[in-house]
């Protein structure tokens, strides 16, 4: 299984045709399902120092794999480009991810040349970022000052046996605990929470979880075990549904529900109803969220992906390096969306195990 995902990571695909009429952008490009696109996803590393069982496991992520060297990550500078472009198209949000973003050297610097663009309205970019926190303390002070507005940190348990067990490479919770709260003194927030929960793994902290962030500035957010990739072994008994989580949290600390922030977020948002702040479910097993998906995902070595489940991508690094104008560039980028019509997960509801592919593109090479 390791040799066919390295492959899939690492093989070359032609570049995209170049139209051959060649627009300027607008700002209010839509898929076929009428999706605008507001939402771009950069893994910017494929590498990690935890081994999530749902994303990285030892038995596939161990010492022999092959990681893309660094000549094949897109640049700080060609990232920037391509972000330009997207947020001409009318993106408004940019995550960076990865694998653990925080790896990538001289993260700071990409960080800054991304504050410094503007939205089609003239709006300062949504800038955040998705960590494991294992370096958010060492690094929280100088992303704040380089632009980043605020991090989502991943936290499978608050139980340290049970985290360990998911990290699978002993990383303590109370350094992720010390991470949170360095971020949140210097100003990155509000800081999001990722609980991924796994039935028969971690499902009994959801409890846990709940109490120990009620009462903070802390927004939890749990997540269902999705089918990404082929590494993780995904099996449906092993999905905690979203209803279940609710349910638990709600027979102790009752919850209401409350409207999302915007059209096509993927949390479902909950609030404690004595006003000890909220939580937000992501039930893309359960309750596909496609039909109002605005997210585009661009990969380490620069291909993009139109829906995180897909099994291939557009090569977009090899217009850059065949010296493709930004007007090229950003027809082929208005072409492919237009022609979007993925929506995996709504029909992996009615169609399971029909729909299980083994070369669905990894986690860790396009980000969550």
């Amino acid at each position: 299984m390791a040799e066919k995902i390295i492959m899939l990571a690492q093989q070359r695909s032609a570049a995209p045709a170049i139209p051959a009429i060649l627009e300027a952008p607008t700002g209010l490009l839509s898929d076929t399902l009428a999706r605008p696109l507001h939402d771009l996803r950069i893994s910017v590393t494929d590498r990690c120092n935890f081994r999530c069982v749902y994303c990285m496991p030892k038995a596939v992520f161990d010492n022999d794999y092959q990681y893309l060297p660094h000549t094949s990550l897109l640049s700080f500078e060609e990232i920037t480009r391509l972000a330009r472009t997207f947020i001409a198209h009318g993106v408004e949000k940019i995550r960076l991810t990865g694998g653990e973003p925080l790896l990538r050297k001289n993260i700071e610097k990409l960080v800054g040349m991304l504050a410094e663009l503007k939205t089609v309205s003239g709006k300062p970019l949504d800038l955040t970022l998705t960590t494991n926190a294992s370096l958010l303390a060492r690094k929280a002070q100088s992303l704040k000052d380089a632009g980043l507005q605020r991090v989502t940190v991943s936290l499978d348990a608050i139980d340290n046996t049970i985290f360990q067990r998911m990290n699978d490479v002993d990383f303590a919770v109370e350094d992720v605990l010390n991470g949170i709260e360095v971020a949140h003194q210097v100003g990155l927030g509000p800081i999001k929470i990722n609980m991924v929960v796994k039935g028969g793994m971690n499902d009994q902290e959801i409890l846990p979880m709940a109490r120990h962030f009620r009462n903070t500035p802390y927004i939890l957010r749990f997540i269902e075990y999705m089918d990404v990739g082929a590494s993780n072994g995904w099996k449906m008994d092993e999905v905690v549904p979203s209803a279940e989580v609710v349910r638990r949290i709600g027979a102790e600390m009752p919850l209401e529900a409350i409207g999302a922030n915007y059209t096509g977020e993927t949390a479902a948002r909950w609030r404690y109803t004595d006003g000890g702040g909220e939580i937000g479910v992501i039930s893309s097993v359960t309750q596909a969220f496609c039909s109002d998906c605005s997210r585009a995902r661009l990969s380490t070595e620069g291909k993009l992906y139109t829906c995180l489940f897909a099994t291939g991508g557009h090569d977009l690094r090899a217009l850059l390096r065949e010296g493709r104008s930004d007007e090229e560039i950003s027809t082929v980028l208005a072409h492919l969306w237009r022609a979007r019509g993925d929506r995996y997960s709504e029909l992996r509801t009615s169609n399971t195990d029909g729909l299980r592919r083994a070369n669905k593109v990894e986690m860790s090479y396009i980000g969550g």
